[in-house]
């Protein structure tokens, strides 16, 4: 709607294994670029964000990679905080990870559960994920949980749909786009009227990360969603 100002949070949950590498650079890039292309898109729909904060996320194997299997910040409020924001994504690096499977959904539910604003009159919740692989399923800690693995985690992937669905975000306030690949969860999330409510899902390819199209179609899913 024309008039209003948006208070956009965003968490960026970025797959940060070896298996990345060829692609992690790209990742980083875009991820910097996020809020220049967001609000130069918002800009050509007459929209006008008043305040974006962007977290991010990086996730490895909490089975596999001990204390390294996550790196979170807290939100940045861009642009102000932009060097902040880029010395923490530039730090990023691609290693670890061990099997295929991931622990992308840990990173998820701790996205879901963050410190979302409730400033101004309107607001956008936003979650993007970018993985090349699937992810460890949530129940296989309740028999071989790590000793660094973070409490208050959903049990199972219907938990985790539950946090969604119940949790303390505004439903039309929240969004989740996934890169992720043709592989479970990520099918199940994406799969259209069976899927997650708001969610778009842009099937990945091991190796190939984001290209031009896929980032723009990114920024014009989000810009589109801010209204």
């Amino acid at each position: 709607m024309a008039g209003f100002e948006y208070h956009v949070d965003m968490v960026l949950c970025i797959d940060a294994t070896g298996s990345m590498f060829p692609v992690m650079d790209q990742v980083k890039h875009n991820a910097l670029r996020f809020y220049e292309d967001i609000a130069a898109a918002l800009r050509e729909k007459d929209k006008t964000i008043a305040k974006m904060r962007v977290r991010v996320i990086a996730f490895r194997d909490y089975y596999c990679d001990g204390e390294f299997a996550l790196e979170q910040s807290n939100f940045f409020t861009l642009p102000d905080e932009g060097p902040a924001f880029e010395r923490f994504v530039g730090g990023l690096a691609a290693d670890g990870g061990g099997d295929e499977p991931e622990s992308a959904l840990e990173a998820l539910a701790l996205a879901i559960k963050s410190d979302w604003t409730r400033a101004g009159h309107k607001q956008r919740h936003l979650i993007v994920m970018w993985t090349d692989a699937s992810a460890h399923p949530l129940e296989l800690a309740r028999t071989a949980a790590p000793e660094n693995y973070p409490p208050g985690m959903p049990h199972d992937l219907n938990d985790l749909t539950d946090l969604w669905a119940g949790s303390d975000l505004n439903f039309s306030a929240k969004r989740l786009i996934l890169y992720a690949p043709e592989a479970d969860p990520w099918t199940l999330l994406g799969a259209g009227d069976g899927g997650w409510e708001n969610t778009i899902w842009y099937p990945s390819k091991a190796g190939r990360g984001l290209d031009d199209l896929s980032y723009r179609e990114i920024v014009n899913a989000i810009a589109n969603s801010v209204g």
